[in-house]
């Protein structure tokens, strides 16, 4: 065990002073060894200052030479601590060319990830004995370290116009003929014309009062999207087990009065509609995540391994108002909007859309009208964080002909969209099939 503590830890000192020759030799390669390095990335102090001053002429346009780099270090009063003129001489004979700056910079890259996985158990190892914390809280910071480890810098590449300008034709036309939309489709034409889709770290809210068919919709959508495009989707669900929704499911793709799964009265084509259902959902990258008393702890380190090892791409929340909290002594208020918050900081961390339901205010049926901003419940932080606000109003007090209408055509029911920080607000029509809980897009009666 002493063996294992006497080890230093991960680093490649001629591989640093291989980097930091190229930069000097070269200033293009700075830009290189930008796409994966800071200063902090350095094991060496001495190898760190170096980097810090080299980058900072770089930053004021300056080329950093053995004279601006002295000159450099002489200013800040750091000359002694990058191991003095001797040694940044030495540097620029480390390597005969820049050619390979970009390997160099992956080794150093490489080591500080390792000394980085090495810190981060070491905290969670003397975190996990700190009783003024609870271990929720711990295991957050800890999976907050480590995802921060694997968001690798991303390698960025230039090209001419010319080369690129083909290509952008190609997109342009295959928008153009196939529809398609900048964000993820929600399955419904007329609300992504609207909206353009669910768009990339923005956090939606699907508002309405209970049983009026929040978490079908956003089933619908999500079932569209996994189903239909391939597009990898997680459902969290506070309120009904990953069965009961995967009943839903089964309804509504197999067009199957839902009322048939509880009474057990099923025919043979039922089934047959079952199966054809079961093989198009089977395959679909859809991941339930079914959890009672889930916290928002819960869901972000739920969000990040399905983010890693799924590759999801749009995250839905059922529903924000049956959160715990992992202290019962905070005020609702201000735990909801911590979870608004939170929910809105995930979205942007994973960059991915996140859509959350929530209750609207009981005057809504009270005053028997259409929903506004000003009805979602517990905080008025949801509508201030919310990139997309949206609600589903339909009338749930119907006389005997209508109910026999909605039972044969289905419901008209209006989907409002009352906040769109990125672009235009309205109105979009769907219709409500009670029965196979599901909406589909409103087709008027020409009849």
């Amino acid at each position: 065990m002493a063996a294992v503590l006497d080890r230093l830890p991960p680093h490649n000192d001629d591989a640093e002073k291989a980097v930091l020759g190229a930069m000097l030799i070269d200033e293009n390669a700075v830009a290189v060894v930008l796409q994966r390095l800071r200063p902090d990335d350095f094991y060496s102090t001495v190898n760190k200052r170096v980097c810090e001053a080299i980058l900072s002429l770089h930053a004021e346009g300056h080329h950093a030479d053995l004279l601006t780099l002295k000159g450099e270090l002489e200013k800040t009063g750091k000359l002694d601590e990058s191991g003095g003129i001797d040694y940044i001489a030495a540097l620029t004979h480390i390597v005969p060319s820049s050619a390979n700056a970009d390997y160099y910079a992956q080794i150093v890259q490489d080591c500080s990830l390792r000394r980085g996985l090495i810190q981060a158990a070491s905290i969670a190892g003397s975190r996990a004995y700190d009783e003024t914390s609870g271990p929720r809280l711990i295991l957050e910071e800890i999976q907050q370290r480590l995802f921060s480890l694997s968001d690798t810098r991303r390698l960025f590449k230039y090209r001419r116009a010319e080369e690129t300008i083909k290509t952008t034709f190609e997109y342009l036309s295959e928008v153009f003929n196939k529809g398609q939309f900048t964000g993820v489709p929600s399955g419904f034409e007329a609300l992504d014309k609207l909206t353009s889709g669910f768009q990339k770290t923005e956090f939606t809210v699907i508002g309405a009062r209970p049983s009026m068919g929040k978490t079908t919709l956003a089933l619908n959508m999500a079932a569209h999207m996994s189903i239909e495009l391939k597009i990898p989707a997680a459902f969290f669900s506070l309120e009904m087990s990953d069965r009961s929704l995967l009943l839903r499911l089964i309804s509504s793709e197999a067009r199957i009065d839902s009322n048939k799964f509880r009474s057990g009265f099923l025919t043979k084509k039922d089934f047959a509609s079952m199966f054809q259902a079961a093989d198009r959902i089977n395959p679909a990258p859809l991941f339930f995540v079914d959890m009672p008393q889930m916290t928002i702890l819960d869901i972000q380190a739920m969000s990040r391994m399905l983010r890693t090892q799924e590759k999801i791409e749009i995250i839905f929340i059922d529903y924000i108002g049956l959160i715990s909290s992992d202290n019962p002594r905070q005020a609702r208020f201000e735990f909801i909007s911590d979870v608004s918050r939170s929910l809105k900081g995930l979205a942007r961390e994973l960059d991915i859309p996140v859509i959350a339901l929530s209750q609207l205010s009981r005057e809504l049926e009270k005053e028997k009208r259409s929903p506004n901003l000003a009805d979602i419940r517990e905080s008025g932080s949801i509508e201030q964080d919310a990139d997309m606000v949206m609600f589903i109003d339909r009338d749930r007090e119907l006389d005997k002909t209508q109910e026999q209408q909605e039972k044969d055509k289905g419901q008209k029911v209006k989907l409002i969209v009352a906040k769109n920080r990125n672009g235009p607000t309205g109105i979009v029509d769907l219709t409500y099939l009670k029965a196979f809980t599901r909406f589909v897009p409103y087709i008027a009666d020409k009849s």
